[in-house]
């Protein structure tokens, strides 16, 4: 038996999608930008494409700028804002970011940025009052997760939003994690640019999407051609974002019955492993990802014990999860996000994610928190003595 449960990672691209891949491989291949009918073809199904990936986030169609996934979207966001400006400013992003949103910001700092990284409670939530503190006169973008990929915390966007509306500040939130598992509306929401990425919702691996509010313009990363109306050159990979839209369009449609499924079989993952001796649930139990659970090794050492050694040991039993830690040069370091939320040096060495999908069952869950238990118990005992 084998059970996938890293869908935070990547999920499978769903068939409908791989089969709109192929029919546009084979009679959609023209090029966008040209005007015969080979490539208007080929433009009419980027258009369907992107009307699907808006309709998600109920957003205007040409407010979508295709992108090759997530990274290049958080990178358009933060970059784009700031290359708009001739001298440095104030940016305010949290200490829970992807590192697709943290290292830009690291960037912007060497080159003379102002960077604000607002703190997180032990559940791993932003504090309203904080964001007000942190803003400046030169403030000139706030970004803040929506919902954090390894400890599955979702924020107050919505509030968050409005601080910065109310200051005359641009925001942006990294959505990956949350778009097709919860319901983003942009008609209502105050958030100015949003990340989107496809592999995250059954879409294929290699595109991804930037939300800009029309009216925003940004400082393109790649200059060229001017497509996607000047805000990413470069030919569009037609075939994949094509499936990117049947796989934003099919999300759409299920999320009002996916959503509740997953919260369902997350919860029961939760209680099953509520009395599992060293095993502590990290991040907000109640305002969290619907597919996503996540825990700490209350006696990891980073060494003879640590989040990867419960992969390890979970993948020769047919499962796939996945560690917080970072691994560089062979050498754990403690996860930036745990650390964050004020965990020891040790437990964010501990760090597991068990992230479910699709194509996860009742008896799946069942099956995985026994045998986690199962490790955990043969673990214990050298630990604790």
């Amino acid at each position: 038996m084998q059970i996938y449960l890293d869908y935070s990672a990547t999920t499978p691209t769903r068939p409908e999608a791989i089969e709109m891949m192929q029919a546009v491989l084979t009679q959609g291949w023209g090029n966008p930008s040209s005007l015969h009918e080979w490539g208007q073809r080929a433009a009419t199904i980027l258009e369907q494409a992107r009307m699907q990936v808006a309709s998600l986030i109920n957003a205007p169609a040409e407010s979508i700028v295709f992108t090759s996934g997530g990274t290049e979207a958080n990178n358009l966001a933060i970059m784009g804002v700031a290359r708009s400006y001739a001298k440095p400013q104030h940016i305010i992003i949290s200490n829970v970011e992807h590192s697709a949103v943290s290292e830009p910001a690291k960037l912007l700092e060497s080159w003379g940025w102002q960077v604000t990284r607002l703190s997180v409670d032990a559940k791993g939530r932003v504090n309203p009052i904080e964001l007000k503190a942190a803003l400046q006169d030169n403030t000139v973008l706030i970004s803040i997760i929506y919902g954090q990929s390894e400890v599955g915390t979702v924020q107050p966007i919505e509030e968050l939003g409005k601080i910065a509306r109310s200051a005359g500040v641009l925001f942006h939130t990294d959505a990956v994690q949350a778009a097709g598992r919860l319901p983003i509306n942009l008609q209502n929401l105050p958030v100015d640019l949003l990340s989107l990425s496809s592999h995250k919702i059954y879409g294929p691996q290699g595109t991804g999407a930037l939300y800009i509010r029309p009216g925003i313009e940004l400082v393109p990363l790649l200059c060229g051609g001017g497509q996607e109306m000047r805000s990413r050159s470069g030919t569009q990979a037609v075939p994949i974002i094509a499936g990117f839209g049947i796989a934003a369009e099919l999300a759409a449609q299920e999320l009002p019955i996916e959503t509740p499924r997953l919260i369902e079989l997350r919860d029961r993952l939760f209680s099953q492993l509520a009395d599992v001796n060293g095993l502590m649930p990290t991040g907000d139990l109640m305002q969290r990802l619907p597919h996503h659970a996540s825990f700490c090794l209350e006696y990891a050492d980073g060494e003879k014990l640590s989040g990867k050694t419960i992969v390890r040991q979970l993948n020769l039993a047919g499962i796939g999860i996945s560690a917080g830690s970072a691994c560089h040069s062979g050498k754990l370091s403690p996860s930036p996000i745990l650390s964050a939320m004020g965990y020891s040096r040790g437990a964010a060495m501990g760090g597991i994610r068990i992230t479910l999908g699709r194509y996860t069952t009742m008896s799946d869950v069942d099956w995985v928190a026994m045998v986690l238990q199962q490790v955990m118990s043969r673990l214990e005992s050298p630990i604790l003595v």
